[in-house]
């Protein structure tokens, strides 16, 4: 089992599904790999902060109100005791009924799953002990620490500058697929760009920045700016909490150079 495989098991692997053989075999795997134990760790360390972070928001009382009298309806002619049951069934219903509306009242509407997947990724980098794995010479030190670590060649110019200075670079996966790291700065600010291959991922059909070339979705997700993009066959994602004007600048130069 290579990691790229081992990796899809996490998930299931922390939340206790996975059994007999494969179990067995995911677990040899992270005892020998470290990489994937750092990954796997990463992701548990996220899944904790996000968990702790998301708000937790009742349904409006007009709503829980609404439902409850739908369930409940008029009070038929029945005796007390038999009137006493059916509210306690009514009302246990109308809980169970309130808590689906709020978790459907709670899903932000439009989202969007490439969106969520460079927020998550971006994230992965903000909270790992070790989000660089090539520390910056230049990108011309940066590129070539990619060859044989990933199944395409990223095509970045930008060499970073003193508005944003480049960091380095890490192996990451977007969405089902490899996924080339840049880190850079801006102030105190980690802007992540994610470079990877383009097709057979559900891009967004609005995408209205003109960006060299190209054009460009700037999105909002969590506190996050998201600016993705496509060109030739590859696909870019810029995240960071900046303001919009400082991620929007650092598109062009990263643009102009694809």
């Amino acid at each position: 089992m290579d990691c790229t495989e081992e990796r899809t098991h996490l998930l299931d692997r922390r939340r206790g599904t996975l059994e007999g053989e494969l179990r067995a075999r995911v677990d040899s795997h992270l005892a020998e790999c470290e990489a994937c134990r750092r990954e796997d760790a990463v992701d548990r360390a996220l899944s904790l902060a996000l968990h702790d972070r998301l708000p937790r928001r009742r349904a409006p009382q007009a709503l829980r109100r609404s439902i409850e009298r739908r369930i409940v309806g008029e009070p038929s002619r029945v005796s007390g005791s038999i009137r006493r049951t059916q509210m306690a069934l009514f009302a246990a219903a109308a809980f169970v009924a309130a808590a689906a509306a709020a978790i459907v009242w709670w899903k932000p509407l439009g989202a969007d799953p490439m969106l969520a997947e460079a927020v998550n990724d971006h994230l992965r980098i903000v909270y790992s002990d070790h989000p660089v794995e090539i520390e910056s010479g230049g990108i011309h030190q940066v590129k070539p620490w990619f060859t044989g670590r990933l199944d395409f060649a990223p095509i970045v110019a930008f060499a970073g500058d003193e508005e944003f200075p480049l960091q380095g670079g890490a192996v990451a996966y977007f969405v089902d697929r490899k996924a080339a790291t840049f880190i850079f700065k801006r102030h105190l600010h980690v802007i992540t760009l994610l470079v990877f291959r383009s097709e057979g991922l559900p891009w967004p059909v609005l995408a209205t920045h003109p960006l060299g070339g190209a054009r460009a979705m700037l999105e909002s997700s969590r506190g996050f700016q998201v600016l993705m993009w496509q060109k030739a066959d590859l696909g870019y994602a810029l995240v960071s909490d900046v303001d919009p004007a400082d991620l929007q600048a650092l598109a062009v130069k990263v643009a102009g150079g694809t």
